[in-house]
């Protein structure tokens, strides 16, 4: 079954070079792609260069292009979350406004789409600049969530309901493919072709990222495995706590007993270590409370839906 209704979601934060020449190649998709209906949704995410003004002048002739407008740099997740709301497709392509990505080459991804998969990630073929982070982030996340693609951060496309369903947090549209293999989607790629940016500077260079993304990735693995079963994570560590604290106690003793020697902070450490087990244990019990309640708030959620 083809996908007849599309929309593409193009994040944009300071890129007024790019948008005129963005909208032309999206102009050559639509007349090749005679099967399809692309609407066009350009998030202005704060930019100080005129993006929104050149996005909405075009919009004025368009009428399968929308703009959105955020009054400050939210990010691109949160731009992504405005430009869902204002879709009308059934399939969303998140589309970077910066032509690395080809436009032309979407009904690739969209092809795997109407093949039966649910979302279809871009696996990028050509020269990357910061292909050896990219390397190590990808490897790190194909063996932290067993997803089955090479890439998370390339162009995409999805079904309406992926991203009505996944959590998005600020810069977690970089986890989007894990979110919904977590959630039970069928995930898949295709080979895209990397170009160079076509005008302007990347937004997403310098070493204080590569913190970021290790700190999110983290994140996300907790949330997706940890926040379902918090008593394995809180469980484990209290269990832990009091082995050590029980150890320590039954050394204190026999110091104490058979040689005379008794040594206070010892003492401490015990307490300390059974309490601490004691307290983990507690605070997973309330966690799993928390958890079920957050279960049952989304089953009701997804019913008034």
């Amino acid at each position: 079954m083809v996908s007849k209704k599309v929309t593409i979601i193009v994040p944009a934060y300071n890129e007024k070079p790019n948008i005129k020449p963005l909208v032309e190649e999206i102009k050559r998709l639509r007349a090749k792609d005679r099967k399809r209906d692309y609407h066009v949704v350009i998030v202005d995410d704060g930019s100080s260069d005129g993006t929104y003004e050149e996005a909405t002048k075009l919009s004025k002739k368009l009428k399968w292009l929308d703009v959105e407008k955020h009054r400050a740099n939210l990010g691109k997740t949160e731009a992504i979350v405005t430009g869902f709301l204002a879709s009308k497709g059934d399939v969303i392509v998140i589309l970077d406004a910066d032509l690395q990505y080809d436009p032309l080459e979407i009904p690739l991804l969209l092809e795997k789409i109407d093949q039966g998969y649910d979302i279809v990630s871009g696996w990028k073929q050509g020269r990357y600049r910061k292909r050896f982070v990219s390397t190590i982030y990808n490897n790190l996340s194909r063996m932290l969530f067993r997803i089955p693609v090479h890439d998370q951060n390339a162009i995409k496309a999805m079904k309406r309901e992926v991203l009505e369903e996944i959590p998005l947090r600020k810069d977690w549209h970089r986890y989007m493919v894990a979110l919904a293999v977590d959630r039970g989607f069928k995930a898949t790629e295709v080979k895209v072709t990397l170009r160079e940016r076509y005008a302007g500077e990347s937004k997403y260079s310098g070493k204080g990222r590569i913190f970021v993304g290790v700190m999110d990735l983290l994140s996300v693995k907790f949330l997706l495995t940890f926040m379902k079963k918090p008593m394995l994570l809180f469980g484990n560590m209290g269990i832990v706590s009091l082995g050590l604290g029980f150890l320590v106690g039954i050394y204190t003793v026999v110091m104490r007993v058979f040689f005379h020697h008794g040594y206070r902070p010892l003492l401490y450490l015990t307490m300390l270590l059974i309490l601490a087990g004691l307290l983990l244990f507690a605070m997973g019990f309330l966690a799993e409370v928390i958890t079920t309640l957050l279960e049952r708030m989304e089953r009701i959620e997804k019913r008034l839906k």
